[in-house]
């Protein structure tokens, strides 16, 4: 099966599902859509992804789009290793997590959000940083909580989960904007260990090739 990742090097949605395939071994090409630029405002992308947005997965059965939904696809076409627990509660408290990060804390700080923020509404520097970590943090309280109660090595019990999948994109988009992540004991330690794992490590921002030059 050719599957053709669309995204951004340091788009954190996109780096949930090159973790989410790589942890599947599922062999993928990249196409690469500035949004600095705003290319993902080209009229051939809006074709394939109507909101504009990264990530955009193309597989022989269609366009999807949406991180979570893809990952959800990705976790029915190759149920193994799986990325749910096999309870029906545990299933529902791996899908919270993944919700709170990606529904409660990313949309809230993502390109096209802080951007109006300076834009619009004429944000200082120090107005949109309060403004990211205030996000963060209150959404990382939650979540330090839930893997308090539920957590073991990872962010679900000792076995990686699509929490972790969220998870660790959203830590490393904290570090990037400096938020201030002692706080959060349980939440840095699931997330180092997922961090170190192969592949998870291979789909970091900084080893994409559309990443910019160090």
């Amino acid at each position: 099966m050719t599957l053709t990742l669309h995204g951004y090097w340091r788009s954190t949605a996109s780096y949930r599902v090159r973790i989410g395939l790589n942890l599947k071994g599922v062999t993928y090409d990249q196409a690469t859509h500035d949004l600095r630029a705003g290319a993902q405002r080209d009229p051939a992308y809006l074709a394939l992804a109507p909101q504009g947005l990264v990530p955009a997965l193309q597989s022989p059965d269609g366009p999807l789009t949406q991180s979570l939904a893809i990952l959800e696809w990705i976790e029915e076409r190759w149920p193994q290793p799986a990325l749910l627990p096999q309870g029906v509660h545990g299933r529902a408290v791996v899908r919270a997590m993944a919700g709170l990060i990606a529904a409660d804390i990313h949309p809230l700080n993502n390109l096209r959000v802080l951007q109006a923020l300076r834009d619009q509404f004429s944000a200082t520097p120090d107005q949109v940083q309060a403004w990211i970590a205030r996000w963060i943090a209150d959404g990382f309280s939650a979540l330090e909580c839930m893997i308090s109660a539920y957590g073991g090595k990872f962010a679900f019990g000792d076995q990686l989960s699509l929490a972790d999948c969220v998870l660790v994109p959203q830590v490393y988009s904290a570090e990037r904007f400096g938020v201030d992540l002692r706080p959060f004991i349980h939440l840095r330690s699931v997330a180092a260990a997922a961090m170190v794992l192969v592949p998870v490590a291979a789909a970091h921002p900084s080893r994409q090739p559309d990443a910019d030059p160090t």
